[in-house]
């Protein structure tokens, strides 16, 4: 598994690879719904968040709802806005520190979602996705980012951010304001605190983190099943 992350690594196109992994994750959930008559139940067997459960110790959900989405507009809008920010991101921190940032400020925006949406179901990579763009607008105001990254860094996306946030606020929207603004803050504060480029040591110790974070993501894909298996037997 390490050696395939070095050989995406190389091309910088591990973006691609999530949003397939998104993307198969819908389609089995639309199966198990068509197929086997579940009903708003089939979130939670394929990962949802939902606060009550992991108060229970389902803790889990916090990392696997950012890998399922509510339905294919939900998924359509979320991998592309992946598809034009991943691209961007992996290309100027590299795989490991894109992977890494993705994974925590996905997790940074479950957080928010289970404190203050806590009795709601919550699906979705929007947490990461604005983790991403929180990390790429507080490095255009660090001094050492290179001027012609401007364009697509700091204050570029302002509009962006003030208008995906304001729409958040709009009643029975049914965006989940609580993992944009969480994984938006969380971003800024990587973006804001590491500079761009990173030395060799730095780039060993993102590998190392990156590899941690896939590992977690599959142990919480094996706890999902496992308490999926449980609830049926």
């Amino acid at each position: 598994m390490f050696r395939f992350l070095d050989k995406i690594a190389s091309r910088r196109q591990l973006y691609m690879y999530i949003i397939l992994v998104d993307s198969i994750i819908l389609l089995a959930f639309y199966i198990a719904q068509t197929f086997f008559g579940i009903g708003e139940s089939a979130y939670l067997l394929f990962g949802a968040q939902y606060g009550p459960l992991v108060d229970q110790g389902e803790w889990w959900r916090i990392v696997t709802a950012m890998f399922m989405h509510g339905g294919f507009l939900h998924l359509a809008f979320n991998m592309y806005a992946l598809y034009i920010l991943g691209s961007y991101a992996e290309g100027i921190y590299g795989t490991y520190r894109f992977l890494s940032y993705f994974i925590l400020t996905g997790i940074a925006g479950n957080i928010a979602t289970h404190f203050f949406y806590h009795d709601s179901m919550s699906v979705g990579a929007s947490g990461a996705i604005f983790g991403l763009v929180g990390a790429l607008f507080a490095s255009g105001f660090r001094k050492d980012t290179p001027f012609f990254l401007k364009p697509i860094t700091g204050s570029a996306l302002l509009p962006m951010i003030i208008l995906n946030v304001a729409l958040g606020f709009i009643p029975g929207s049914g965006i989940n304001n609580a993992a944009h603004i969480g994984g938006l803050l969380s971003g800024m504060l990587l973006g804001y605190t590491l500079p761009i480029y990173s030395s060799y040591r730095s780039e060993r110790f993102w590998k190392v983190i990156a590899i941690l974070l896939l590992m977690l993501v599959g142990v919480s894909f094996v706890m999902l099943i496992y308490s999926n298996v449980l609830l049926i037997l």
